[in-house]
């Protein structure tokens, strides 16, 4: 998720709590993204992580705009469980109709309006998708907004509407009404603050980082990777297997925890390559700079955990 000043994060939780109160007694869930990063979820886990690769993937105005893949050093879910369904108008399930790419598209209101791969007369197909989300065992309409850089999706719960199209009617008006600055004043802070496609990138360091528990891999930009010496990406290469070695007889013996260790080798073009695995999180760094010590390599290695924006590394 991205990491925003504490100013920022205060104007996005008023922002969510709005958008929460858009059905009166009802609340209503929302995930909120600026380019392709996630900013606010009130979802469970899992299924956030579905809407939120899906919306990376084709609701983002990046993905509506062109083919480009995403950028985001987000890892990307193997799978989208809250698929997009639709009803009828009696209340009965017609049949899932996929959400295709080139069927999305902004209206003047800011709202993202679907249609479906369908062949029957429009009147019997509704116009907002329902998702069945399985972690919250629940079926919501999906209403997707759009200003600029920011993308809100809002869910609302489908078994609240009685009125279905009408009703959603509703709480896009109450949205606009009600959310519309806000939106405005979020977008704006995220913008001034947002440092661009290399956001998450820490300068003066070649690594890769990957994190099985948050589902997160991160990794210096690929114009920066190409600048390493073909040895040290050999010597990256032949650490990496050597860590998973290490981690495969460690589980042997012992299943129930990761082993924490810190691996430093001097290449042959007098650069360091250093692996660092802290509580199953695995960090991988090159540095090139001639002539440095192991204690250099070492400092530097502490330097990038107390810089990494998230804190993956941290003991606390």
């Amino acid at each position: 998720m991205l990491t925003v000043p504490r100013e920022v994060a205060l104007e996005v939780q008023s922002l969510t709590t709005v958008l929460g109160s858009c059905l009166g007694n009802v609340t209503c869930q929302s995930l909120i993204l600026f380019e392709d990063l996630l900013v606010s979820t009130t979802l469970p886990p899992d299924d956030t992580l579905n809407l939120y690769t899906y919306a990376v993937l084709r609701l983002t105005p990046r993905a509506l705009s062109s083919n480009a893949s995403s950028w985001s050093y987000l890892r990307k879910g193997t799978s989208v469980s809250a698929g997009p369904t639709s009803s009828s108008s009696n209340g009965t399930t017609a049949g899932e109709r996929p959400l295709l790419r080139e069927k999305l598209s902004k209206g003047k209101d800011g709202f993202v309006a679907a249609d479906f791969a369908a062949t029957e007369v429009r009147g019997a197909v509704p116009l907002t998708p329902i998702i069945w989300f399985q972690q919250a065992e629940e079926r919501m309409y999906l209403c997707i907004y759009q200003h600029k850089s920011l993308t809100i999706l809002l869910l609302i719960p489908a078994s609240s509407l009685i009125n279905g199209e009408e009703g959603i009617a509703h709480v896009k008006k109450q949205m606009l009404e009600n959310a519309s600055q806000k939106i405005v004043t979020v977008e704006q802070k995220l913008t001034r603050g947002w440092g661009g496609e290399n956001a998450y990138h820490v300068s003066g360091y070649r690594y890769l980082l990957v994190d099985p528990d948050r589902r997160v891999s991160r990794a210096s930009p690929p114009g920066k990777v190409t600048t390493l010496a073909k040895d040290s990406l050999l010597a990256l290469n032949r650490l990496r297997q050597e860590v998973d070695l290490e981690k495969s007889r460690y589980r042997r013996s012992d299943p129930s925890h990761d082993k924490d260790f810190e691996v430093c080798i001097r290449t042959k073009n007098n650069a360091w390559v250093i692996a660092k695995i802290t509580r199953g999180r695995e960090l991988y760094m090159a540095l090139e700079k001639g002539g440095e010590t192991l204690l250099y390599a070492s400092t530097a290695v502490e330097k990038f955990s107390n810089r990494y924006c998230e804190g993956a590394f941290s003991t606390d």
